[in-house]
């Protein structure tokens, strides 16, 4: 006999040899055991996992000898025919080729004929999503009610070019790529059966590089098999596929985490001039990252991950090198450097890049840890609000032995408007300040024009106006005058300056005409300082971000508006 390439030798026969399908395989026997056999399946999912395969092991189940039946004889003489595809009942077509309305409407005439010697006329067709659109709308009557004896199995890589109508008429099964654990354990398998000593990095090698297709491993194996002989090690694999060894890829990643940007440049190099191949090493990159992330968010749990024992050693070795917060913006660095190596001319020079800002992100904080650190600068500083807000001092008491009488308590009086405004004004300074940190500055500035029928208005600068005048800093100091006790306030700014250089000072509320001893006009306070004028465009001068850049120790890198 010829030899037989070991993708085709060792093809699953039954449901029970299907790898990483468990899902359609235990759905499609229950279908048999409980007599629910529909009249179309559709198979989907990346090329090598199994959907041809899962089709051919239905169709024996449906027509071996006394079937439908699960357990069917390796020596049946029909599945025998099925296997080899000789079967009169069983006819496989492939809809890249065949993809026209004659051959549908061949099929649709054909179809209507009982089976020769089984049960069912079964219809295999590969790649459905080839059919035209023509055809695919000739095959729908067919389909939707066909004879009792014809059952129709689909196989696509491209379900999202199947005519809904088609689909909706189909039972879907979604194929998943096979881990690279259960990859390696059924090569290991093969290399058994063939007699072939193997070694584990070698099989997790072959693994990784097949991305969860089963077929392109085992054609891999079958290429080393012929190229190395009866022995084969991981540096063999290496070096034939162009992948990186998992050491070497644990030792650039290490270096990341440390943030060496010299050490990771150095690995890169040297991964380069051993011809690996560049875009599957950000690949590997982006898995191993993701390892590390799930490791550290569930607390060391390797059940969550399908790795090999020399992975989860190196992962327990780092666990304390990144957070989770590092560990996202590496990701997010290595995701868009693979997006962009398609359009790229200089792969090596993306990569350096993207792993040296991967490297640098380990000490950088995000925008939420930055915002934090300010909040606790604010909380522990005493707000400025440009206004003394005056208390009473204590009297002192003098001290007699004759019994006194119970003071009685005087009437409030009311304050007179400028007091008033100032006060509330301050008040308000100091609770918008805590909750908008980043706008302190500008109502420190800013002053208090009047408060009267619901409206407050706001005096700014004109080169302020612009940045504060806002719905967020409307509501937000609707918010803080409410905890104040003054409810449903509007909020208006305005660029227009203090008359005489001091705050205007009207009532707050109508109050009614006090006594002249009462109506003791005090002084008015100080007049607010003139706010300094900013350009816009020049922000960075401000003092709470040049505050932020000295906490930090950092430097603005870029300007928006």
């Amino acid at each position: 006999m010829s030899y037989q390439v070991i993708a085709r030798k060792y093809r699953p026969q039954r449901f029970s040899d299907v790898v990483g399908q468990d899902h359609v395989s235990q759905t499609l026997a229950n279908a048999i055991s409980g007599e629910r056999i529909a009249h179309a399946y559709l198979f989907c999912g990346p090329r090598g996992t199994g959907k041809t395969t899962l089709a051919r092991i239905f169709a024996k189940c449906l027509n071996c000898t006394d079937g439908p039946k699960i357990d069917f004889p390796d020596d049946d003489i029909k599945c025998i025919e099925i296997a080899e595809g000789r079967s009169i009942d069983v006819l496989e077509i492939d809809g890249a080729s065949n993809n026209g309305v004659e051959q549908v409407r061949e099929l649709r005439e054909t179809c209507v004929y009982a089976p020769a010697s089984s049960k069912f006329k079964i219809y295999i067709i590969d790649e459905v999503h080839m059919l035209t659109t023509a055809a695919f709308n000739a095959l729908l009557k067919t389909l939707e009610e066909p004879p009792a004896h014809v059952k129709f199995m689909f196989a696509t890589t491209e379900p999202e070019k199947v005519l809904p109508t088609i689909m909706s008429r189909c039972q879907r099964f979604d194929l998943r790529r096979i881990p690279v654990s259960l990859i390696a354990k059924h090569l290991k398998y093969i290399c058994g059966e063939e007699k072939v000593t193997i070694d584990e990095g070698a099989l997790y090698a072959i693994a990784r590089g097949a991305e969860g297709c089963m077929r392109d491993a085992e054609s891999a194996l079958d290429q080393l098999i012929s190229f190395c002989g009866d022995n084969i090690t991981e540096p063999d694999v290496l070096s034939m596929f162009g992948l990186t060894a998992q050491g070497q890829l644990f030792a650039l990643a290490e270096a990341v985490l440390n943030g060496d940007s010299t050490t990771t440049l150095s690995e890169l190099n040297a991964l380069a001039s051993q011809g690996k191949d560049l875009g599957r090493l950000v690949g590997d990159l982006l898995g191993h990252f993701r390892n590390r992330l799930v490791f550290v968010v569930s607390k060391g749990d390797l059940s969550l991950l399908e790795i090999s024992e020399a992975e989860a050693a190196a992962l327990q070795a780092g666990a304390k090198l990144g957070n989770e917060q590092a560990l996202v913006r590496v990701l997010d660095v290595l995701t868009d450097c693979e997006g962009r190596l398609r359009l790229t001319t200089s792969k090596k020079i993306l990569i350096e890049v993207s792993l040296l800002k991967a490297a640098q992100s380990m000490s950088a904080l995000g925008i939420d840890e930055v915002l934090g650190q300010l909040q606790k600068l604010r909380d522990n500083e005493q707000p400025s609000t440009g206004q003394a807000v005056p208390t009473a001092a204590p009297q002192p008491v003098a001290k007699s032995s004759a019994p006194t009488k119970p003071t009685p308590k005087p009437t409030p009086a009311k304050p007179t408007e400028a007091f008033d405004l100032q006060v509330l004004w301050a008040q308000l300074v100091a609770a918008a300040s805590k909750a908008s940190p980043f706008m302190q500055t500008y109502f420190q500035q800013a002053h208090a024009v009047s408060f009267s029928k619901g409206v407050f208005v706001i005096g700014v600068t004109e080169e302020h106006l612009t940045l504060v005048d806002n719905r967020r800093n409307h509501e937000m100091l609707s918010e803080q005058i409410a905890a104040l006790g003054h409810a449903d306030v509007q909020f208006s700014f305005t660029s227009k300056p203090p008359p005489g250089g001091r705050t205007a000072a009207p009532v707050l509320e109508p109050i009614d005409e006090l006594p002249a001893a009462v109506r003791a006009k005090p002084e008015m306070p100080k007049a607010a300082p003139q706010p300094v004028k900013l350009d816009p465009e020049e922000f960075k001068n401000d003092p709470l971000i040049q505050k932020a850049m000295e906490l930090f120790r950092g430097r603005i890198v870029e300007v928006r508006k």
